[in-house]
């Protein structure tokens, strides 16, 4: 997943040569308006609280809804955004007790804080660097070019991994085909992005409530690059400049859920899956996990509030049609294993050390019911040495790089990493789970450009289907210093290092 302090969208530490980015307007049609409400709070309820942001999840109708919000206001709370479609309701409010008050309402079935720092919160850990593609590697890669490869595809062994440049001479992928990034923005004026861009499925969603001006979706000044290179995975232009996307011929659509800091609140992540379910994207990528939990504990009542706002939001989004996928994280951990030690959360305050059982505390988004989740590999088609894994936790497995040890012979120069599109016209490597997502996105775009018709669980049915068996690495000794760096259970061709397999763009385009 970015995860970016997270590791999906948060970039954690790697060996030495390898940066990980793993883990890291108007209203949609449908939607329910912002709806503050005017009402002052009673008087007896406090307000001298840290500012803190919730969801409160309704069950119910208009009805129920009403009274809600109306509660709410009466708690102290003003309601940031309503999403009716699919009852979760975003909420500020300085109240200490207000998600224990509003929990005892009729029609509320959970609510939660979503941080557990005040709003506007600072990141203080650092979500990562790309290395920049070099002069020299631009015109090496481009005297090696053939006629028919972008400048730079020579650096991109991840193509021939999973056979997308053979897709490619069947087709591009369609222009009615999207597939949002949901991320830490995109920079659409990228040479090789602004040709397929989809700017009316594009928002920010750092508030929890969408806005559409233009350039929202934008990454801003010392704002993480990550979306953009996950967007040029996805879908760079094959137009004779920079990189090649998995699926160039499909649009792209930016919607930034990560604030300014690089935390990825559930507010916003909502909000995201939305927007993109009320303009009929086909396919999210959601390469981070969901802050300020590593793992998220269902059975607390602020985390297990979350997790039902979430799942509601992709089971809407899927509903919709979408295809959602999402990167399995870079913590090295087994996500299927008993126990697991968590000391990173909450990542906005102050971390404690805690034992969950993964079961009960699902990594979100990748382990939510229904997503696509991606393990990553290195170019020898080897579990890359951070990805996380899991037997009936990783579904599908795609190139996200790894160290200089597992290089493609034939280009040096990328230590292994995946070449995608910066910010501001430029190029550069990165490697994570959160490379390996989009790849797998790419190719459910087009599995949906060759079977339009085809519902979300019939392009998964078929990714999972088509995907090249790829059999347990076992013994596992990745850095070569005689220990066992993981155990993959499972056979040949379903597993818990490589789920179904390799995903494969050729048979994508095959009707």
């Amino acid at each position: 997943m970015a995860h970016l302090g997270s590791g999906r969208g948060r970039i954690l530490a790697l060996p030495a040569g390898l940066a990980l980015t793993a883990s890291l307007g108007l209203l949609p049609v449908g939607a329910a308006s912002a709806a503050p409400m005017d009402e002052a709070p009673a008087a007896a309820v406090a307000t001298n609280g840290p500012k803190l942001s919730y969801v409160v999840n309704v069950t119910g109708g208009h009805s129920t809804r009403a009274a809600v919000k109306k509660a709410i206001s009466e708690a102290g709370g003003t309601v940031v955004f309503a999403y009716d479609q699919i009852g979760v309701i975003v909420v500020h409010s300085q109240n200490p007790d207000f998600a224990r008050t509003i929990r005892q309402v009729r029609g509320v079935k959970s609510a939660g804080a979503t941080r557990t720092a005040p709003l506007a919160a600072q990141r203080t850990t650092d979500i990562g660097a790309e290395q920049p593609l070099t002069a020299q590697e631009a015109r090496a890669a481009a005297s090696r070019a053939s006629t028919d490869q972008d400048p730079f595809e020579p650096l991109q062994w991840d193509l021939p991994a999973i056979k997308a440049d053979k897709a490619h001479e069947k087709t591009l992928g369609s222009k009615k085909v999207t597939v949002a990034v949901l991320d830490t923005g995109v920079d659409d004026t990228h040479p090789d992005l602004a040709p397929n861009f989809d700017r009316a499925a594009s928002a920010n969603c750092v508030t929890g409530a969408p806005d559409t001006a233009e350039g929202s979706w934008r990454p801003g000044p010392g704002e993480s690059d990550h979306g953009t290179h996950v967007a040029g995975t996805i879908a760079a232009a094959k137009n004779g400049v920079g990189v090649t996307g998995v699926a160039p011929g499909v649009k792209v659509s930016g919607i930034k859920v990560s604030n300014p800091d690089g935390f990825f609140y559930t507010e916003s992540v909502v909000c995201g899956f939305v927007w993109a379910a009320e303009h009929g994207v086909e396919v999210t990528n959601n390469s981070y996990y969901v802050d300020p939990w590593l793992y998220t504990c269902k059975n607390d009542l602020d985390q297990g509030a979350l997790v039902e706002a979430l799942q509601r939001a992709t089971r809407y989004a899927e509903r919709k049609g979408a295809v959602n996928v999402a990167a399995a994280g870079n913590a090295r951990t087994d996500l299927a294993a008993d126990e697991i030690v968590d000391t990173t959360s909450p990542n906005d305050t102050t971390p404690v050390e805690r034992v969950v059982d993964p079961e009960m505390c699902p990594d979100v988004p990748a382990m939510l019911d229904g997503v696509v989740t991606v393990s990553a590999t290195g170019a020898k088609s080897l579990k890359a040495s951070y990805s996380n894994y899991g037997l009936g936790v990783v579904d599908i497995t795609a190139p996200g790089g790894d160290s200089t040890a597992y290089q493609p012979p034939e280009a040096p120069a990328t230590s292994g990493l995946i070449l995608s599109t910066l910010p501001g016209g430029k190029y550069g490597y990165k490697g994570g789970t959160s490379m390996a997502s989009p790849h797998v996105a790419g190719v459910a775009a087009l599995i949906k450009s060759t079977r339009p018709h085809a519902s979300a669980a019939e392009v998964k049915a078929l990714l999972y289907k088509q995907a090249d068996d790829l059999a347990c690495t076992n013994p596992y000794d990745i850095n070569g210093d005689g220990k066992v760096d993981g155990v993959c259970e499972g056979g040949d061709r379903y597993n818990g290092f490589y789920g179904r397999g390799m995903t494969d763009a050729l048979d994508a385009v095959r009707r």
